[in-house]
């Protein structure tokens, strides 16, 4: 099987991300970018008016996980059936499992209260809601880092642009590479910036995302869903899918 190619081309950007999820996680249990965690937080918090928290509050819902593995699911089934393929099938189910395999595992494992929980439950004093690795806490108090939100935003959009591209070309239709931008960009950066905005992240845990949600995209793009081997059982339903693209 050949891997199909990514922009920025090779393993050198994959390679940059990882080190910068892991050196960010080394330099925050070792205490370093508090302080700018901090003043962003604070400065939140001195400017939320009702207004902006509503408005950042529902555009926060595009970073929804459950509606956006919904929707891809929705496209992936309506490619599967134009074409008699399971192969559509298998792109939101592999992305959800990279996600629940990695995002969740790692918020366990980095136990990070968020910016809230100083005033709400569990009401820790403040200077204790910034390091990690917080085992002492339970764990419905400690999974802010990496920001869920954001890597799945990334992550989902990217599957929702590859399938809706590959649902109108084989409509005979062209989804304009803008848009595909657009699908891919605007909502993760409204998510980032609506989460930090709203005390629910830290920013380093939305940029932690950011990074993490990137290398799993590059992943899923990589994947030639065309080639993947299938059980004989599905020969009939077994067509190509990414060739019209």
């Amino acid at each position: 099987m050949r891997l199909m190619p990514v922009r920025p081309a090779g393993w050198w950007f994959d390679a940059l991300l990882l080190v910068a999820l892991v050196g960010l996680t080394g330099a925050l249990a070792a205490g370093w970018f508090f302080g700018i965690d901090r003043w962003v937080a604070d400065w939140a918090e001195a400017n939320r008016p009702t207004a902006a928290w509503w408005t950042a509050v529902i555009l926060n819902y595009l970073g929804q996980g459950t509606p956006l593995t919904l929707i891809a699911v929705g496209l992936s089934v309506l490619l599967a059936r134009r074409l008699r393929s399971v192969r559509p099938l298998l792109v939101p189910v592999v992305a959800f499992a990279l996600t629940y395999l990695t995002i969740g595992p790692l918020k366990v494992w980095t136990a990070r209260p968020a910016p809230s929980a100083s005033i709400k439950e569990p009401f820790l004093p403040p200077e204790q809601t910034l390091p990690l690795f917080q085992e002492d806490l339970p764990v419905r108090f400690a999974q802010s880092y990496p920001s869920g939100h954001v890597a799945n935003a990334i992550v989902w959009y990217g599957v929702i642009a590859l399938l809706l591209a590959l649902l109108l070309a084989d409509l005979g239709r062209r989804l304009p590479h803008r848009v595909v931008l657009a699908i891919r960009i605007v909502p993760p950066t409204v998510v980032l910036c609506t989460t930090t905005y709203l005390g629910w992240h830290w920013l380093s845990d939305s940029v932690a995302g950011l990074m993490l949600g990137l290398l799993l995209d590059r992943i899923l793009h990589r994947v030639p869903w065309d080639d993947l081997p299938l059980p004989a059982r599905f020969r009939r339903w077994d067509q190509p899918f990414t060739k019209p693209v």
